[in-house]
């Protein structure tokens, strides 16, 4: 009977289910009972204990576990942000200074055209002038007094042609030099993305897509102009 009744305290301590049985362990052995119970409640009790701090603990390294994943996250929007300032600063010392020497080499390229046509035209005119009066000095010399009138009359409609042509080729020149008004490069997307950076300020990210398309561009009409020799 002492064998069966601590059999029932080990299945109660263990948290099965006696069922009728309890009933008769608790009349014939209440001492047993009693101390059976107090045993149950103490390990209740440490159970609890342990659950409780078990919790706490698995609490603990979540909030934890919460704080390093902020941290990180902290630290690669830090990090991304100054790579996306760093970028920005790059790419608008680049569009400075794409826009500084193609505006250089447009001016430099464009007086080194004008000067030579100006030479040429100032050499041409001098020609005209010269023959002008080598013609006026021989009809002078060689011809009679009324031949002089008839002399004059052409070398004055020779000197109007001649004007007339000289101002036709200074006009020509001028429209020519009109045409190599300068553009700046990729102008369209260059607008985009200053506007961008305008609107996602703290987003540059955002900004990243347009950024690509516009070094592309430069990058083709470099090419380009290379290609033409200029």
């Amino acid at each position: 009977m002492q064998r069966w009744m601590l059999e029932c305290c080990s299945a109660l301590l263990a948290g099965e289910n006696l069922g009728f049985h309890w009933l008769i362990f608790r009349s014939r052995s209440p001492g047993l009972w009693g101390a059976c119970t107090m045993l149950l409640d103490t390990v209740s009790e440490e159970e609890l204990k342990r659950r409780v701090a078990e919790e706490l603990a698995l609490e603990q390294a979540k909030k934890e576990s919460e704080k390093q994943k902020q941290l990180k996250q902290s630290k690669e929007l830090d990090q991304e942000s100054a790579h996306e300032q760093l970028t920005r600063a790059i790419l608008r010392e680049r569009i400075s200074s794409e826009e500084e020497r193609s505006r250089a080499k447009h001016l430099i390229k464009q007086l080194e055209e004008k000067d030579r046509v100006i030479k040429k035209q100032d050499e041409f005119y001098k020609q005209q002038l010269a023959r002008l009066e080598e013609r006026e000095t021989l009809g002078g010399a060689g011809g009679s007094r009324a031949q002089r009138p008839t002399k004059g009359l052409e070398s004055a409609e020779f000197y109007k042609v001649t004007t007339e042509q000289y101002q036709k080729a200074t006009e020509e020149v001028e429209a020519k030099f009109k045409r190599y008004d300068f553009h700046p490069v990729c102008a369209d997307l260059q607008a985009q993305i200053l506007q961008c950076y305008r609107q996602h300020t703290h987003q540059t990210l955002s900004c990243s897509a347009l950024a690509a398309q516009y070094m592309h561009c430069v990058n083709q009409a470099k090419q380009g102009t290379l290609e033409k020799g200029g």
